[in-house]
């Protein structure tokens, strides 16, 4: 094989992206800043899928990720230089276009660089005889084995649709050290560390809930990922970059966006409950114990479609009688209206405080959202009205934005395939494609029981206090559910929270959840529990189901209600 790492034993693998439209700089810091083998990024979210499917709708040339032909013009002649391979997913919807972009810009710069890349993942034309409807755009997951063969015939960059966030990692070190495909928990590992580097400074110190703890979060540097041969990996980053890694800055990542206690991917299923983490030195975790098990027979799809048209005024409402204030706002808009859309939902957020000391502070926002599959529905004929009752209304009634159009909305949705229906092809910088076999062995997913829980700590004198005193949590979106993993730092925080916080008292301290099923899994290793909230979202992202969309702000929340604490567990 022809890669550029030294150490036979040794891989280090760098992520300069964590979604479209992450700091444009970072492939340039990353490559200065210190020794890489290979430079990793991942461009794309159900969101982004949905983005670059409307790119494509206007020119069927485009569908992938612009803004990575502006780095890497900036950066091929650096990484050559460097000796760094790079391996990204920005391909998008249209990987193979990428790559023929990406030449032209090498041949501009005179730079001999060797591009490949890797297709397969789309399978939109197909989509109905697969069961899989007709979408806007239908993407299998693939796995990172297209990636190897690249990096196996001398590519220098190797460029993806839809693979998993981790196969940009887990291709490159299988390149590296020679994996098999049924090297599980090799594999596992770095399934792991791809995950724990995928979402950039998420692992350094961005978005960490004990945030104040960090010396300098003024910029932090984007992770890296040091894999061995063994699948264990360090987690760092570069010197003299800010943020931190820490235990619990790379565990609030390992929670992000996970389900149960397996992680399962095309190429191996990662089991979480068996990760061991410990500091390794400053900036340094240690990732070790990962288990690993055959991926499962079928591939998860990201489907996009269009869900029709969207629209929404907001009210602001001041001072005395809120409540009565959107109550009238409400039967007025509703009885004006000489067409009523499909959907019309209405919440109210009550930011205001009594006795307030600046008008804003006194203020609270009656939002209302309509959804029509017809544009003319949720148009001017709906914001418009609204602005009509500007002067005819409750007291004090304005509004936070002018009328306007509505927009298009979309809706993700999860379908599955069996591996062996998607083609998976790695097409070398010479045109050479080569097929890429399925998996041959797998194994169906399945619940892992519940482990066996410590004692329950000794009842106490409790306190009344944010659960986030001493809790912390990560949050996000999986199409229409929302996952939350809380962890404690010890044994005996654990003994308490694990017999605490049940599905029931999440759904007691989020009221939002209570009509929803909420299921939860035991980490005891990471001292965590996840919960998954099902139909939080809606119907995906782009639905804007809610004011927090993408559920970022969920464990947030979680952290901020108070729960009886033993005083113990708060010195």
């Amino acid at each position: 094989m022809s890669s550029l790492a030294t150490d036979p034993d040794l891989i280090r693998i760098g992520n300069c992206s964590g979604f479209y439209g992450d700091r444009i700089s970072a492939m340039r810091d990353m490559l200065e800043g210190g020794e890489l083998d290979v430079l990793t990024g991942d461009y794309l979210a159900e969101l982004t899928m949905l983005i670059l499917g409307r790119d494509r709708m206007k020119d069927a040339g485009l569908g992938y990720a612009k803004t990575f032909v502006r780095q890497f013009e900036d950066c091929l002649g650096l990484a050559l230089d460097r000796g760094v391979q790079i391996v990204v997913n920005a391909g998008g919807l249209n990987p193979a276009g990428l790559a023929v972009r990406l030449r032209e810009v090498s041949d501009k710069l005179g730079l001999p660089a060797t591009i490949a890349h890797v297709e397969g993942d789309d399978l939109t034309g197909r989509a109905a005889e697969l069961g899989l409807g007709s979408p806007l755009t239908a993407n299998a997951y693939l796995g990172a084995w297209g990636i190897v063969a690249c990096l196996d015939a001398g590519a220098d960059v190797v460029v993806t649709g839809r693979v998993t966030d981790a196969s940009v990692v887990v291709g490159p070190a299988a390149a590296h050290f020679g994996w098999g495909r049924s090297d599980y928990d090799q594999l596992a590992g770095a399934v792991v560390a791809g995950h724990i580097i995928e979402c950039g400074t998420q692992a350094t110190g961005g978005n960490y809930s004990f945030f104040q703890e960090i010396a300098d979060l003024t910029r932090p540097g984007f992770p890296i990922a040091e894999i061995r041969r063994d699948g264990s990996s360090i987690i760092t980053k570069h010197d003299n970059t800010g943020g931190a890694v820490t235990v619990d800055t790379v565990e609030a990542q390992l929670m992000y966006e996970i389900q149960s206690a397996r992680y399962a991917g095309p190429d191996a299923t990662a089991r979480i409950d068996s990760i061991q983490l410990s500091q390794d030195g400053p900036d340094r975790v240690l990732v070790t114990g990962v288990r690993g098990e055959a991926p499962p027979p079928q591939l998860k799809v990201s489907l996009n479609t269009l869900g029709g048209f969207r629209n929404e005024m907001e009210f602001i409402l001041t001072g005395l009688d809120i409540e009565a204030k959107a109550e009238l706002a409400q039967k007025q808009l509703e009885s004006w209206l000489t067409v009523r859309p499909a959907e019309l939902d209405w919440t109210l957020a009550r930011l205001d405080r009594p006795d307030a000391d600046t008008e804003e502070r006194a203020s609270a926002l009656l939002r209302c959202v309509v959804r029509d599959p017809d544009p003319n529905k949720v148009g001017r004929s709906f914001s418009s009205v609204a602005v009509e009752l500007a002067l005819a209304s409750y007291p004090g009634c304005s509004f936070t934005a002018l009328p306007g159009n509505g927009s298009p909305y979309g809706i993700f949705t999860p379908g599955y395939v069996d591996a062996a229906e998607v083609p998976h092809v790695a097409v070398h910088a010479d045109g050479t494609r080569v097929a890429i076999e399925a998996a041959a062995e797998t194994r169906a997913l399945a619940d892992v029981p519940e482990p066996e829980l410590p004692e329950p700590l000794p009842t106490g004198t409790t306190k009344n206090v944010p659960l986030g005193t001493i809790a912390l949590a990560r949050s996000g979106d999986k199409g229409g559910n929302a996952n939350i993993g809380v962890w404690v730092r010890t044994d005996a925080q654990w003994r308490w929270l694990v017999h605490t916080l049940t599905t029931d008292e999440v759904q007691r301290l989020l009221p939002e959840t209570a009509s929803l099923r909420v299921t939860r899994h035991v980490l005891p290793n990471l001292r965590a529990v996840n919960f998954v909230v099902e139909g939080l979202l809606g119907k995906g992202v782009a639905y804007q189901a809610r004011f927090d969309p993408q559920a970022k702000g969920l464990a947030e929340w979680l952290r901020s209600r108070n729960i009886d604490i033993p005083e113990e567990l708060l010195a």
